[in-house]
C-alpha cells in the first residue's frame, strides 16, 4: 500500500475512473494518503464523481511516471468514511485543499480503497502486483 501511495505522490496527478450509468468517466485527482492503515482519496459531495461513486463504488486509478517509465493501475471499491478526524487528517496532509474544503463543511468526502488490486508496470521489467 505504501508503494502505491508513494507512486501516486511521485506523479502528483492520477486519473480516477468511475461509471455514470453505462458511460465511463475519468478525471484527474491528486490526494492520496494512508490514514489508520488504509489508503484514502478525497473529493466533494457536490461533485458528480461523488454521485457516481455512490451509485457504483467500483473504481479504477491510473498514473504514469514519465521519469521512471512506469505506470500504475489500481482496481478497488471505495468506501466512504464519514469521520471528521479522517477528513481533517486528509486535509492536513493536503493543505492546498483547505481553500476549497473543511472537515466540518458537510461537503468533504473521504474514501478508502477496499479490495484493491494494484499493478506497477513498465516495458522493461516484470509487473509488480500489490493487493491490499
Amino acid at each position: 500500500m505504501q508503494q502505491v501511495r508513494d507512486f501516486l505522490h511521485k506523479t502528483g496527478v492520477y486519473f480516477l475512473a468511475t461509471v455514470d450509468g453505462d458511460q465511463p468517466e475519468v478525471r484527474p485527482f491528486g490526494s492520496a494518503e494512508i490514514i489508520e492503515g488504509k489508503l484514502y482519496i478525497q473529493t466533494g459531495h457536490v461533485k458528480n464523481v461523488a454521485k457516481q461513486i455512490a451509485g457504483n463504488p467500483k473504481v479504477a486509478i491510473c498514473a504514469y511516471d514519465a521519469e521512471g517509465g512506469e505506470w500504475l493501475r489500481v482496481k478497488a471499491t471505495l468506501v466512504e468514511d464519514p469521520r471528521v478526524e479522517v477528513k481533517k487528517a486528509m486535509l492536513d496532509a493536503n493543505p492546498g485543499l483547505r481553500s476549497m474544503y473543511d472537515e466540518n463543511d458537510g461537503n468533504t468526502a473521504v474514501y478508502f480503497l477496499k479490495d484493491a488490486k494494484a499493478t506497477i508496470s513498465s516495458f522493461t521489467a516484470a509487473p509488480i502486483e500489490i493487493d491490499f
